[in-house]
């Protein structure tokens, strides 16, 4: 048996059903009604609660769990966990801005400044690793708000570092603290949404965790020229300190089990001021390791190198290379650079609207059409806009980069960021809800899965692009970055396409 969202290698012991576990009419010919083990008051409750009862998964008759929230709370609720994974990113970016003014008072090379953002990118990859079975066994909201509280203080740390060494140190602890929801969150997504609604909010979590990159610089930029960059730390751990009040009274406990609804206490309690074990099967070793046992899921990996690719030159290219490309080009000031990411942050919000709410209409469409839901393949098809985009993006970018006048600013790259960041959220969104839905029974692991592969390639990025830049041109990058984007991306979504519906059909067959 392979491991699963409600216990490693044991059986989900929650009474929630998903219409997939249910045989297809167009599969074997007869019509068979995913509901009709349903007592009538458990339908009664639906019909009450939802209106309908064609449901994917279909939930409990108890209120506390997740999918019988009314809207407002399930919305409320993600937009703090997409905040939260902002977080990450957002901490890791701010000080770009800045990396001159921090140069300067700590009196090391840029260079060596800018590991303090590549040295986030690699933790804020590993860290989930660590907190994943945690939040597994004790829920979702106590490691939340343990991770602000303790991120709070170490920003506080960074605020405070006198010299080099001692920030990179706060950097790193921020990054662990910080890291949870930047993973957990396709987690609490699948324990709240209905498979219909998925991707449209797998998407403002995505988004979001996407946004953090270029809003970061884009707005402390502003508070590093005019207050001085000190003020970045302390505006982060204010930040945490506001979010973890949020937490507090709209951010309840999202880890549900079935056998929760044969306890006596309220709902309330259980969602909100309930600290007990959740879970109470053992931790194993195995499961801090258990999420890189995925890179044997064919699909899963297949998608999150294709993703992180991408994401490589459209999203840490396109930010932590800015100041090496754009100040020098343009002397720019913190604040002028700051501006340069306005093109990422538009890109980037207009891309999700292809990628979120446009990719569950295109898979709800193709359910009305067929009569029945669609293979999860068929949502590749929006990737393939997202890769071209990318790399039509980073030509722009490059290119017009390398031919502008030195010191005569041009709107020309900026426009190249943007187009590359819409590319960039649509395959974001695409395929990391492609690879949740491909393998829903472990979502948390999934997300977990893919951060690990993404900040492992944004991490490594920074170390050569510098020497890429050197060896051929800033212009003839962007053949590069094409070739791979091409040989790493597309064409293994073309592979994945003909083939995954074969590889996690056998994935299901194991369980």
């Amino acid at each position: 048996m392979l491991p699963t969202e409600s216990g490693h290698g044991l059986p989900d012991t929650s009474p929630r059903k998903s219409n997939s576990d249910y045989v297809e009419e167009k599969d074997v010919g007869v019509s068979v009604d995913p509901t009709g083990s349903l007592s009538e008051s458990h339908k009664s409750y639906l019909i009450e609660r939802h209106g309908k009862l064609d449901l994917d998964p279909i939930p409990s008759m108890d209120p506390a769990d997740p999918y019988n929230w009314p809207s407002w709370k399930k919305i409320a609720n993600l937009s703090l966990v997409a905040f939260h994974a902002c977080m990450g990113t957002f901490t890791a970016a701010a000080i770009i801005c800045a990396y001159e003014d921090i140069s300067l008072e700590l009196n090391v090379s840029i260079q060596r400044v800018s590991y303090l953002t590549s040295l986030q990118i690699a933790i804020l990859g590993g860290a989930p690793l660590f907190w994943k079975p945690l939040s597994h066994r004790f829920g979702r909201r106590p490691i939340f708000l343990l991770s602000l509280i303790l991120s709070c203080v170490c920003n506080v740390g960074c605020a405070k570092s006198p010299d080099y060494a001692s920030m990179a140190a706060c950097r790193a602890l921020v990054a662990f603290f910080i890291s949870p929801a930047m993973a957990i969150g396709s987690g609490v997504v699948t324990e709240t949404f209905f498979r219909h609604e998925r991707a449209r909010y797998m998407g403002i979590w995505t988004v979001m965790v996407t946004l953090g990159v270029p809003v970061g610089p884009f707005i402390f930029g502003f508070v590093a020229q005019r207050v001085g960059y000190r003020w970045i730390y302390w505006i982060l751990a204010i930040t945490n300190a506001v979010e973890f009040i949020l937490y507090i009274f709209f951010g309840p406990e999202t880890r549900y089990i079935g056998t929760d609804v044969q306890t006596k206490s309220s709902a309330f309690k259980r969602e909100y001021l309930s600290l007990r074990r959740i879970d109470p099967t053992p931790i194993k070793v195995s499961e801090f390791y258990h999420p890189m046992t995925l890179f044997t899921n064919i699909p899963v990996l297949l998608a999150a190198i294709a993703y992180s690719m991408v994401f490589l030159f459209a999203s840490v290219l396109n930010s932590v290379e800015v100041p090496q490309l754009l100040q020098s080009k343009f002397e720019l000031s913190a604040q002028g650079l700051g501006l340069q990411f306005l093109g990422l942050i538009v890109g980037s919000l207009l891309g999700e609207q292809l990628g979120g709410i446009m990719s569950d209409m295109w898979m709800n469409a193709r359910a009305k059409k067929i009569g029945r839901k669609p293979d999860p393949e068929y949502r590749l098809w929006l990737s393939y806009i997202g890769f071209l985009l990318a790399i039509a993006g980073m030509v722009v970018f490059l290119v017009c980069t390398e031919q502008a006048t030195q010191g005569q600013w041009s709107v020309k790259p900026v426009v190249g960021t943007g187009i590359a960041a819409f590319g960039n959220q649509v395959v974001t969104t695409v395929l990391t809800t492609y690879a949740v839905d491909t393998y829903p029974q472990d979502a948390g692991s999934v997300g977990v899965f893919i951060n690990f592969v993404r900040s492992t390639w944004g991490f490594i990025g920074p170390f050569w692009f510098t020497s890429l830049f050197d060896s051929v041109g800033i212009a003839a990058s962007a053949g590069v970055a094409a070739a791979l984007i091409m040989g790493a991306s597309f064409f293994p979504t073309v592979y994945l396409q003909l083939q995954g519906k074969k590889w996690h059909a056998r994935n299901t067959d194991e369980l």
